[in-house]
Order: C-alpha cells, then structure tokens, then sequence
C-alpha cells in the first residue's frame, strides 16, 4: 500500500496515499484497534455529523464565516457521503476517546479532502477548505458529537423503529379479527383460569406494543433538542448567538424536505410512514448546554422505553413459546410456522424459532440499556465521555427491536394458527368454570364442587349432579365458556 506523509498538530503521520482521511483519523486507527470489524461508529452517527456540518456550512456563509465556494464544496462532499460513496473513509471503532473526538475529525478529514479534490486538489489537502476551521467551523467535538447522536436515533426510529414494530402490531391485530371466536382456557400463575379467546390474549400483546409506541413517539421531541452551540463547554465560545437556532431550522427542513418525497437517510421502509411523519419533527437548541454536553437523561429515558419494548416482546414470545409447546406432550394450542428442521438428532423436531430469536434479542436490548445507563452516569464535571459508547448501544438496541420485530411478523404472526380441538378439550375439563357459578350457589360450594371433580376424576358437570347444588339444566344454562369471556354475572 502507497501511503503520502500528513501532518497535524502532534507532527507527521504515514496515511494510505488514497484516503480521504488525515493523520488523526490515522493515529485512531493504530492507537484503537480494538474489535475493527464489529465496533465501528455506527454510519447512522456519522450521517448525521454530516448533515449537521452541512447545515452549518449554510448558516456560517450567511454569516460571512465562510465564502460561497469553499461552502458549496463542502455540501457537495457531504451529499456525497450521505449518498454512501465513501462509508470505507469512517473506519473508526467506538473504543476511542469517550468525547467523540477521533470520529469528528475524521469527518472533518473526509468532508474537507472531499471538497478540496472537487476544487482540483489532492487527496488529504487542507486547503482550500480546512477541516477544523471551515468544516468544524463553530462546533466541538462536544456539542457536535452528542447532537448527532441524538440526530440519528431520532431519524433511527422514524424511518425504522417505530414503523416495523407498526408492522408486528399490525400483524398481530389481524390475527386478532382471525382469532376473536376462538375461546380457550385462561391461565394465572400457569394455573386453569377462566375462559377467554385467543382474540382477547392477543389484544395483551398489541396494547402492551401500543403503549410502548406512544412513549417512543412522546419522547422524540425531548431528544430532538440538540447541544449544537455549546461548543466546548456549554457557553458558546467561538460559536455567535442564534447558530444555534440557526442550524437546527436548517437541519428540520432539510430532513423533512427529504422525507416528504417518502425517501430515507438510513433505511426506508415505508416510505408512506415516513410521508406520514413529515410534519411531525422539529429539531431545537437544548434548553441548557452545560446539562446537553454533561448529562444524557433524554437518551437514558429512551434507552429505558426500548428496554419496556423487549420487555413487552420477551412476554409475548415467551407465551408463544409455551402455547406452541408439544405437539403431543404441551400446550399445542397454537401451530407455529416450521421455518427450519429443529434438531440433528430427532427426526421430524421443530422449534419456536422466532420466539427463541425474539427473545434473545431482548435481552441484548436489556443488556444494552444497563451500559448506558451506567455510561450517562459518566458525565464528569462538564463532560460526559461515554457518548460513542451510548451512541452504538442505543442504535444497536433500535436496529435489533425493529428487525426483529419485522422477522416475528413475518415467520411467526402472520403464519400462526390456532389449534382449535386442544383449545376446546382444555375448557370443556378446566375446573375453574366454576367459577360462572360462585354468584348462584356460593364461593364455599363452588370449590365443594371443584375439589371433588380434581378428586375423584369427574367433570365439573358431574359434580353439580353428585352435590345437585343447582338442577344441570341451570349448570348448562350458567356455565357457557364463550359468554363467560364477555365478563359480568
């Protein structure tokens, strides 16, 4: 490999003669080279530093802080690499310095020998356009970082959190209808309950989902607000008042503009979702700097709604599991797709491997929110240096519950079936519909009758004609599992 000498404020480094990159893109990679092909800063982080440094670029030309070609150079190269033409130029890991810095100059680095070859220099020039003092310029690694941090989980869960797991739920209540009919046994402590239908313990799922949805959606706005002018500190030093407002006008238009015409930043998948949400985004200063570049409670709350969002995912998939459990020796009340043989050794196996998938998945997301939980705990005096720690955890965690969510539709919900004979047999011999009975005869002659059924192998039918508490005319007329789940007496 061909490497040209570059220089930076520590003296020369040796960069591979064809980077974009410079030399503290390079330092990072000889000084972090730890887990290179698993941990790099997430591409959604870094597009979103682009395209804050790209409405900066407009708002600091109108201002006189940088002149028109230097600034249409630098939004050239910055729809370049929001177009994914240089992804091989961010080949930096999250194991780095905690403030983001490394990352930050390395799209620094990028932007300005992007912008620089299109005004006919080489490859790594700083001149005309300078990566610290026109790119960078009126931004720190402190307020930028943590900004765009916010900025892609934000465009993360528009474009495709919140509508794949729309999807699961969609899903889910069109099996619902399908399902409404169908009554069964309930269960409590994984005891006989009383009846209700498979459609009811489905509309559990989708409300717990439901819910989930509205916290993610009511939060939006709380991470929307950016540390951008802060600068190093949280006072503004060598930032000027309102670029702040400024910039995040600029930067709400231009991702609305774009999503508008249902086209996505990251991943679209649904571009009518995304249409949808078009006027439903708005992106501000934080109310207080020095707390936006110390302290990340809004993305810590977050974190705290997708770790509900498994949660209500590892319940769902759970039960799935126990229901589809046999088929002989189980619950086998309802029949999961068979997406894959399940064993190497027992002929004819299938497992619930969504719910298997699913739940992992969840408890990943678990285990992500407990490191950032503790990294937003890091913010010493006025920094918090965490932040590329936080920033992967909480897009992992969004990429996982979203692709799995859209997998679990896919090859378990919407192929699910139910296994109508089990469900029959199970609430014709619990015993707990005895409970329809409590209001006419008594709770202390419902359970006579119920314990001496269990004892003596009966039916619960059988028993009201042993102890004839009530005719078994009243007993057919009382006991109907399909009215006992409409509730009341």
């Amino acid at each position: 490999m061909a490497f040209r000498e570059d220089e930076d404020t520590l003296g020369t480094v040796k960069v591979p003669k064809d980077a974009h990159y410079g030399p503290q893109t390079q330092r990072s990679i000889l000084n972090f080279d730890i887990c290179r092909k698993t941990d790099l800063m997430p591409m959604e982080v870094i597009k979103s530093l682009v395209l804050l440094k790209l409405c900066a670029s407009k708002i600091n030309k109108s201002k006189g802080r940088l002149a028109q070609k230097e600034q249409e150079a630098i939004e050239s190269a910055c729809e370049e690499v929001l177009m994914n033409k240089h992804n091989h130029e961010f080949p930096l890991v999250i194991w780095q310095t905690g403030s983001g810095t490394q990352t930050n100059m390395n799209v620094n680095e990028v932007i300005s020998s992007v912008a620089n070859t299109k005004l006919g220099k080489d490859k790594g020039s700083k001149a005309p356009v300078h990566p610290n003092d026109h790119v960078n310029c009126g931004q720190s690694s402190n307020d930028i970082i943590p900004s765009a941090i916010n900025v892609a989980v934000v465009i993360s869960c528009i474009e495709y959190l919140l509508p794949k797991v729309t999807y699961l739920r969609d899903s889910l209540k069109k099996k619902q209808g399908e399902f409404e009919n169908f009554v069964k046994i309930g269960r409590t402590h994984l005891q006989d309950a009383v009846p209700m239908t498979f459609g009811q313990e489905l509309s559990g799922y989708i409300d717990q989902i439901d819910q989930n949805l509205d916290y993610i959606r009511g939060h939006l706005a709380h991470i929307s607000r950016l540390a951008l002018g802060g600068t190093a500190v949280g006072t503004g030093l060598n930032s000027f008042t309102g670029f702040d407002v400024e910039v995040c006008t600029e930067l709400t238009e231009l991702v609305l503009s774009r999503w508008r015409k249902g086209t996505a930043f990251f991943e679209a998948f649904n571009e009518q979702f995304l249409i949808s949400c078009s006027n439903k985004l708005e992106f501000s200063p934080a109310i207080n700097k020095f707390a936006a570049l110390a302290g990340h409670d809004a993305l810590l709350v977050f974190s705290g709604m997708l770790q509900s969002l498994a949660t209500a995912f590892l319940k769902m998939a759970s039960d799935f599991t126990l229901l589809a459990s046999g088929p002989r020796c189980g619950f086998s009340e309802i029949i999961l797709p068979a997406n894959e043989p399940g064993s190497s050794i027992m002929p004819g196996k299938v497992n619930p491997t969504q719910c298997e998938s699913m739940s992992m998945v969840a408890v990943q997301v678990m285990g992500n929110h407990q490191s950032v939980a503790i990294g937003a705990s890091r913010g010493i005096l006025e920094l918090n240096v965490f932040k590329p720690l936080i920033a992967s955890n909480l897009i992992h965690s969004i990429k996982l519950l979203a692709d799995s969510a859209h997998s679990f539709a896919q090859h378990c919900v919407l192929d699910m079936q139910v296994n109508e004979t089990k469900m029959r047999e199970y609430t014709e011999r619990s015993l707990m519909l005895v409970t329809a009975l409590s209001p006419k005869i008594g709770y202390e002659k419902s359970a006579q009758l119920a314990k001496w059924a269990e004892a003596n192998g009966k039916s619960l039918r059988e028993a009201v004609a042993e102890f004839k508490f009530i005719s078994l005319e009243q007993y057919d007329e009382i006991v109907n599992p399909k009215e006992m789940t409409l509730g009341g007496e």
